[in-house]
């Protein structure tokens, strides 16, 4: 078993990264640094960064990257074991942040992990999400379907398309995901910790080809 595994995780809406996520964590107990629930948390907490971050958000803007390396290192400079970051670094800045800050604490990142899915692939598959009202679990009507139609095995709340996974919407959010994620990767590509994983197949088959790259290193 490898120990303090530090390791991003990049892939566009709909690219699996959430029950990759689950997989990684199990096997090498790493701790899941997700910024989305990390500001949901600063938010529900009423913190000074919660507020900030609750006004940007209210007036539909973006958190800024100095005000989100702010949260993320506020959260993990006394943390000890492996990482995995979920929906960070967004920006070339925040990833020169986050290696400058592991750097400072004798840490570094161990892998990039890169799910590539064709953009046809993704719009199939997010029209056949669909996200439990209540509890927010995620399902796919074909690869990871509910027990019963419509309703959430975990909690019984109604399953719903998300307006943000309708194709017009997809279509916006891969752009954009695109357009800020390509210095990402070619500044990550110019290490040797980069490994790009064919998102192609069923969520085992893809847990499978991560975790044979994570093995490895």
């Amino acid at each position: 078993m490898k120990d303090n595994l530090n390791i991003i995780l990049l892939g566009a809406p709909g690219a699996g990264k959430g029950t990759l996520a689950e997989v990684v964590i199990s096997k090498f107990k790493v701790s899941h640094i997700s910024t989305g629930n990390i500001f949901r948390q600063e938010i529900s907490n009423k913190t000074e960064l919660g507020l900030k971050i609750s006004e940007l958000i209210k007036n539909g803007k973006l958190v800024p990257d100095d005000l989100t390396v702010e949260v993320l290192v506020n959260k993990i400079k006394d943390m000890s074991g492996g990482m995995l970051f979920d929906g960070f670094p967004r920006t070339l800045a925040q990833a020169e942040s986050l290696d400058k800050f592991l750097s400072q604490q004798g840490k570094a990142i161990s892998a990039v992990i890169y799910i590539n899915l064709p953009e046809e692939e993704i719009l199939n598959r997010l029209s056949l999400r669909r996200t439990c009202k209540n509890c927010k679990s995620v399902y796919n009507l074909v690869s990871m379907p509910p027990k019963q139609e419509n309703v959430c095995d975990k909690c019984g709340g109604e399953l719903i398309l998300r307006s943000d996974d309708k194709p017009e919407t997809v279509k916006e959010r891969l752009s954009v995901f695109h357009k800020q994620t390509e210095p990402l990767i070619n500044y990550y590509r110019a290490g040797n910790k980069f490994f790009e994983i064919n998102g192609v197949g069923l969520p085992e088959e893809v847990s499978g080809r991560v975790l044979k790259v994570l093995d490895s290193i």
